[in-house]
């Protein structure tokens, strides 16, 4: 067969297929070259540090010098700062993340072991914030200047102004504390009731959903604020474009006028804050999980910071900057595919 008989579909598709791995390749490198200065970024912030670590970690207990020497070598700080920051990186790149001073355990193992209660508190109210910011900006934009559109565009800026830590607070002493003749409704702080029986029990599993409520109402109605403004604006862009009118034109009703032309091409602005907040979430929940005590990856770089826990805080400052950058590569990927325009880049 020559290579005049080839179909042209076939010759498209190998073309596609370059152009999209070229692609890749040019986000991975931009991805590695991101971890490399947030790996430089985090060892000198944490190494700046001015709190001693050794004195944390003997406060209250007798310790002579000669142990202060023999802890500094220990804990490798008698090292000068480069040599320090290549064992780090080659560490870290091995998937070393050191050794918690604290907690005497490897950074690893405690990360690995708070990831989850993390992944349930930020994927749950990722999940409750999409889906009623994304529905009700729909509905705003759809309507701009209507009652719906004015109610939800104040309710949305005022909980995006709302200080976290401040609407957990609130949250916290009106449905755990109680007020007036209202009675606490939720636990006021960790993920389950000690004591409770563990691992898929039906008991547990609804106890550990009660322990979730405020800590995954108060982060869902910080950022799905974002999602109500982004999904209206996008929305509002589109309703004067010119296959809107079409459509109406064509005799559809103006419900699959929404459904099946504008809300497509408005969700494209909004699949890349999702992805974004996916990555920004796990690091966003610190304060929530300090409120409210949820023993996730946000608590424990809390209590690393109490002393502070250099390993612990490399380790945690790591995974919430790599999950920014993992997400952020995926939402250039996915829009390629969403938007017909970035193809062709």
């Amino acid at each position: 067969m020559t290579a005049a008989s080839v179909p042209a579909s076939g010759v498209s598709a190998a073309s596609g297929a370059v152009e999209f791995f070229r692609y890749l390749a040019k986000k991975l490198a931009g991805a590695v070259l991101s971890f490399a200065v947030l790996l430089v970024i985090g060892f000198v912030i944490f190494s700046l540090m001015p709190s001693d670590p050794l004195e944390a970690l003997t406060r209250g207990r007798p310790t002579s010098a000669a142990q202060l020497a023999f802890l500094r070598k220990q804990l490798g700080l008698d090292q000068p700062v480069i040599e320090r920051f290549g064992s780090f990186a080659w560490n870290t790149v091995q998937g070393h993340l050191g050794y918690s001073w604290q907690f005497q355990e490897p950074v690893s193992t405690l990360i690995a072991q708070r990831l989850w209660p993390t992944l349930l508190l930020t994927g749950s109210a990722m999940v409750v914030s999409a889906i009623a910011g994304l529905w009700l900006g729909i509905r705003s934009g759809w309507r701009p200047g209507s009652l719906l559109d004015r109610g939800a565009s104040g309710v949305s800026l005022t909980f995006w102004s709302v200080p976290t830590f401040w609407l957990g607070l609130i949250l916290l002493v009106l449905f755990s504390v109680g007020f007036g003749p209202v009675p606490p409704l939720f636990p006021a702080g960790g993920m389950s009731t000690p004591g409770t029986a563990g691992g898929l029990a039906l008991s547990h599993i609804l106890d550990v959903l009660r322990h979730l409520v405020l800590p995954c109402l108060t982060l869902s109605l910080v950022i799905f604020a974002q999602y109500v403004t982004i999904m209206r604006s996008s929305v509002i862009d589109e309703l004067g474009s010119p296959y809107l009118l079409t459509a109406r034109a064509k005799g559809l009703r103006d419900a699959d006028v929404r459904r099946r032309h504008a809300v497509p091409n408005a969700l494209l602005p909004s699949v890349t804050v999702i992805f974004l907040q996916l990555g920004g979430l796990v690091a966003g929940a610190i304060t929530v999980e300090t409120v409210y005590s949820w023993p996730g990856l946000g608590y424990l770089t809390y209590q690393a910071l109490q002393i502070p826990d250099l390993p612990l805080l490399e380790g945690t400052f790591i995974v919430f900057s790599a999950s920014v950058i993992v997400m952020n590569m995926l939402a250039d990927i996915v829009y390629r595919y969403l938007d017909p325009r970035v193809r062709r880049q």
